[in-house]
């Protein structure tokens, strides 16, 4: 390990912190019920999908009629793939490249990312920090489903024509593509272990990685990595601070977010932006939809942007129903020193869990460290066993 490697709490210095309102709880039904057993959290999820998913992102585009996949190139170790699918009469099709390690032996997990678009931060090392571990790649260019130009009106791309009913944004559009991967590698004679099958993206790849693994139980992992507003910080949470000698900075907001990529969210959403306090829901319930499967949040001391402390508070917040679910050891979070960008060091944080999920490799020492002083959880409540 190296000294970059590490963080400690004197890295950020938190200069302001404003809490709007309290994080709603998970645990109380619409009509005011409260969640008592696991039964009552497979209802609760379904109404906590209207609000987490519906109204963030809109209504979500369905499965396909049909799925076929088509083989463009063959080699030992990379392939790609054209994918048809959606309506039989009205299909869209988009390319899936797979990467597998140099030695397989047996089954091999990989991560599925949607980031092909950006593939220039996807040096040789990066791609290495899985491939040498034994874990293979899934890419695909989310932009082949919705265009993602800056102001850009809403519903330009592919998708938009084939599902014209329902009232996704580009992130919905965009995560509808990892689970049509996820069909394709289902359907390829591929030596893929399912049982350690993961989502990563990054930024607003995170955003779409975030969303998919809540809608998508056969990601048994999920990754997002700097996601920023919309995902894993917190609508409720404004904050300032100082990385190290940098100058202060402030994370976005809602409103932030919908100026320039309104188009990525569902339409409702902009009637809360400047009114977050009074969401019905916060990020900390999308990450509890993933639950009890593993998520792993990765994050930048110096990315004050994404809300860091926004991001900690909202995944402790949804902690408290992967310990109702009896999953206290699926959730991880790290942060890196650093800004906004995907570092070999996160793949490699996010190898570590796989691996420790796949053969109980010891979770590295730089998991679960702040580069801040925190505040007090933001939440008043408790998941219902530790009342």
């Amino acid at each position: 390990m190296t000294t970059f490697d590490c963080v400690n709490p004197s890295m950020l210095k938190i200069t302001e912190y404003e809490l709007l309102s309290k994080l709603p709880n998970p645990f109380v039904f619409d009509n005011g019920d409260n969640v008592k057993t696991k039964e009552d959290w497979t209802k609760r999820r379904k109404e906590i999908y209207k609000t987490a998913i519906e109204l963030q992102y809109g209504t979500q585009p369905p499965c396909p009629e049909f799925l076929e996949v088509e083989t463009l190139y063959k080699a030992k170790n990379v392939c790609t793939y054209l994918i048809h699918t959606g309506k039989k009469l009205n299909p869209v099709s988009f390319r899936m490249q797979v990467v597998l390690p140099q030695v397989i032996e047996g089954k091999v997990p990989f991560i599925v990312d949607g980031d092909q678009c950006w593939m220039y931060h996807m040096s040789e090392d990066y791609l290495n920090a899985a491939l040498n571990k034994g874990i293979g790649w899934v890419f695909f260019d989310r932009t082949e489903l919705a265009h993602d130009i800056v102001k850009d009106s809403r519903g330009n791309g592919a998708l938009y024509s084939v599902y014209p009913e329902y009232t996704f944004g580009a992130l919905g559009a965009w995560a509808w593509g990892y689970s049509r991967c996820v069909d394709a590698l289902e359907k390829l004679d591929l030596p893929i272990d399912f049982d350690y099958l993961t989502f990563a993206g990054h930024s607003r790849g995170g955003k779409t990685c975030a969303l998919a693994g809540a809608l998508d139980e056969r990601a048994k992992i999920v990754n997002p990595n700097s996601t920023c507003a919309g995902a894993c910080g917190c609508y409720r949470i404004h904050m300032k601070g100082i990385y190290e000698s940098e100058k202060e900075w402030r994370s976005e907001t809602l409103k932030d977010l919908l100026t320039y990529f309104e188009f990525w969210m569902g339409p409702e959403m902009k009637k809360y932006e400047e009114n977050e306090k009074d969401l019905p829901f916060d990020t900390h319930f999308l990450k509890a939809m993933i639950a009890p499967r593993t998520l792993f949040i990765s994050e930048s001391a110096g990315d004050l942007w994404a809300n860091p402390v926004g991001s900690y508070q909202t995944t402790i917040a949804a902690k408290e129903v992967f310990d109702f679910l009896g999953a206290t050891d699926n959730v991880f979070w790290y942060f890196r020193p650093g800004f906004h960008f995907h570092d070999v060091s996160d793949v490699q944080m996010l190898v570590n869990v796989i691996k420790h999920k796949q053969t109980n490799e010891k979770i590295s020492d730089r998991m679960f460290v702040l580069p801040f002083v925190s505040p007090e959880p933001a939440y008043d409540w408790k998941s219902p066993q530790n009342n």
